[in-house]
């Protein structure tokens, strides 16, 4: 056996994963609705603020001291209840090393959001997934019943990405009720300013509400806020808790300019609310063209929808990338479209209704 071909030796449940698949880009004459990124570009100011931050030569500051302080303002919080980092799964990274090793579990509902389970494996500890009840949502008695002595933590994606519904405020307390008080349970809503359901879990309430050192509230600056090139999430939760993350996380991994633009981005709060706005409007209107079109779509309250093609997923997913739109399907399940520009509209209601499920009635 020749050296070269002698590798170092990587974990075997490492080497069975797959790379994270990030949404395919998309031509100059197509519309990119694979990712669920903002179609708008920055708020105002942002960019003023990111030219602002010239000095690459310097490292940033390594809490992001400022937008931490801004965060617990708006919260009603200390600062050390708030943790910002690279992007809100990599705060789930680091809570995952923080709470759960080999021999432990994770539980989190299937299908969700796809790096869950990736995430969990890196961690070495192990996956519980929960199946989706038949409208797509979190069966959260059947999660409640699948703690186990051996679980540590628990997360809740309200909206769930990527099927849209949301996780009521009333079942997600009874939920928590349910969970032993060491347990963690991590609510991520990366997707929350697009909620219009009132009657929807709230991270900021649960907290106030609730007030469980056990739970963490996971946002990000990505989706709402139109910065998923700079890579800014942030969490809320308990001091000591936090702490736990911080002590797992890269140092240094938000940039000076993801601090700016997003300090930027919250003094821009009206023009992002108007935005949100057109968003919703945008999905609510795609929802009831879509089910008119012969889909069983979801209740969607990010800003993507949600088309169960089963076996037929990636058949249907290539007849939306003939007509010049980039979609994400996850085989054998189905595929979200994310809530793009008004003109992509008409083209994803063409495609749908020509690939919608046929009746199998008499």
């Amino acid at each position: 056996m020749s050296e070269e071909s002698v590798l170092p030796r990587i974990r075997p449940e490492i080497a069975a994963l797959p790379a994270y698949r990030q949404g395919r880009q998309a031509s100059p004459d197509a519309f990119k609705l694979s990712s669920n990124e903002n179609p708008f570009e920055p708020l105002p100011g942002v960019l003023d603020a990111v030219r602002a931050t010239g000095a690459f030569n310097r490292y940033p500051d390594a809490t992001a001291s400022r937008l931490r302080e801004r965060l617990a303002a708006r919260y009603g919080v200390s600062p050390d209840e708030v943790h910002v980092a690279a992007g809100s799964v990599s705060i789930l990274a680091q809570l995952l090393l923080a709470t759960s090793g080999p021999g432990d579990e994770v539980v989190y509902a299937w299908r969700s959001f796809e790096a869950y389970p990736s995430l969990v494996a890196v961690s070495g500890a192990t996956s519980v997934q929960v199946p989706l009840t038949a409208d797509a949502r979190h069966d959260l008695p059947a999660m409640a019943a699948a703690i186990t002595d051996r679980t540590r933590l628990v997360i809740v994606c309200s909206p769930n990405n990527p099927t849209g519904p949301t996780v009521g405020y009333d079942e997600f307390a009874a939920f928590v009720d349910e969970v032993p008080r060491d347990v963690l349970i991590v609510l991520d809503e990366a997707y929350a300013e697009f909620v219009t359901d009132a009657t929807s879990v709230e991270g900021g309430r649960v907290r106030a509400v609730l007030a469980r050192p056990n739970i963490v509230m996971l946002r990000t600056f990505s989706k709402a806020y139109g910065l998923a090139g700079l890579r800014v999430g942030y969490a809320i939760g308990h001091t000591r808790v936090l702490d736990a993350a911080r002590s797992t996380a890269i140092p240094l991994s938000v940039t000076a300019a993801g601090e700016a633009a997003a300090l930027a981005s919250l003094d821009a709060e009206s023009e992002l609310l108007h935005r949100v706005s057109v968003i919703a409007e945008r999905r609510d209107r795609l929802v009831d063209r879509l089910r008119e079109s012969g889909w069983d779509v979801p209740d969607a309250q990010g800003n993507f929808v949600w088309l169960a093609a089963g076996e037929r997923t990636l058949e249907v997913a290539a007849a939306f990338e003939e007509a010049g739109l980039i979609v994400r399907p996850f085989a054998g399940d189905g595929i979200r479209i994310s809530i793009g520009e008004e003109e992509s509209l008409d083209r994803v209601v063409e495609v749908a209704a020509a690939t919608a499920p046929r009746s199998t009635g008499p």
